[in-house]
């Protein structure tokens, strides 16, 4: 009895599997081991993924995009900036290695600051003193640390311990905490001065020291044993022609040069308007959404 419900059993499926790929396909599908029988259940051939797919990482419905999405995106940037900068240039006669992209990261995570140095940037800038630390701890890569961002007296003593380059030195007090803060670091710290471009009474004007305050800053800096003057930054006025605006820095970027010889950093431009600077000698630009896209809300 138990014989013959194993045949009928065995006839059925092999009349399934007749259905679907013939006499041979069973025959592939049954084996024999250590004197019974085994079967495949399904007559259905197996799909294995591809090679891409099998080194593809799952990806759960609604996660965030994956990190070579965001390097890409990044890369995209960089190399559009980095053809407007050539060509600026060469409209000026310069040189594009004689200016300095320094990528404007604030607000946005560690983890780009990492992912711009792994595609070659060298230099990144913060404007706000504890996002900034942070940053710097973090990131292990040898970056250069720009601070060009309006910055507090009760706050310099701790940016002259990490930044490299403050671009936003605008008065004397701020010119002895840094120089305290440098000391107590035992490092030296370079420093640009903050030249305001705004017209007298401006509704709207940027930070920065007026024109006639400018000798004065340039000498208190290069006097200071743990500082050094670099040059002169500015920001273009809000709704000013951003090249008569940086034309009229690049004079006061020769008068300071005139007194102080090694002085030859000139800040200028940013995302909107970098053509415009360098175009009068601008060797650094600082391009935040150019190049890591439109900042995070609410930030």
């Amino acid at each position: 009895m138990g014989d013959d419900r194993t045949r009928d059993s065995r006839s059925r499926h092999r009349r399934r599997c007749r259905g679907t790929a013939g006499r041979r396909g069973h025959r592939r599908h049954r084996r024999r081991s250590a004197g019974r029988d085994v079967h495949v259940r399904e007559c259905r051939p197996l799909l294995l993924p591809t090679a891409g797919e099998a080194l593809r990482p799952a990806r759960r419905h609604g996660a965030a995009p994956l990190v070579s999405t965001r390097r890409d995106q990044l890369a995209a940037g960089l190399a559009s900036v980095g053809r407007r900068i050539e060509a600026a240039a060469q409209a000026a006669g310069r040189s594009p290695t004689s200016i300095t992209l320094v990528v404007v990261t604030k607000t946005f995570p560690a983890a780009d600051v990492q992912l711009l140095a792994e595609l070659g940037v060298t230099d990144v800038g913060e404007n706000r003193h504890p996002e900034a630390r942070d940053k710097a701890a973090a990131v292990a890569a040898p970056l250069t640390w720009h601070f060009v961002g309006g910055l507090q007296t009760n706050k310099a003593r701790a940016v002259a311990g990490y930044a490299d380059l403050v671009h936003s030195v605008d008065r004397e007090r701020l010119v002895d905490a840094l120089a305290d803060g440098a000391s107590r670091a035992g490092r030296h710290l370079d420093c640009l001065v903050q030249v305001s471009l705004d017209p007298p009474g401006a509704a709207d004007s940027r930070s920065g020291a007026k024109v006639d305050e400018v000798p004065a800053l340039t000498d208190q800096i290069a006097a200071a044993e743990a500082l050094r003057l670099r040059g002169v930054m500015a920001v273009a006025p809000l709704a000013a022609d951003p090249a008569r605006a940086y034309a009229r820095l690049a004079e006061v970027a020769a008068s300071v040069q005139a007194a102080h010889p090694t002085a030859l950093a000139v800040s200028a431009g940013m995302s909107g308007d970098l053509e415009a600077a360098v175009a009068v000698g601008a060797t650094h630009v600082r391009i935040g959404r150019a190049i890591l896209g439109e900042r995070p809300p609410n930030r």
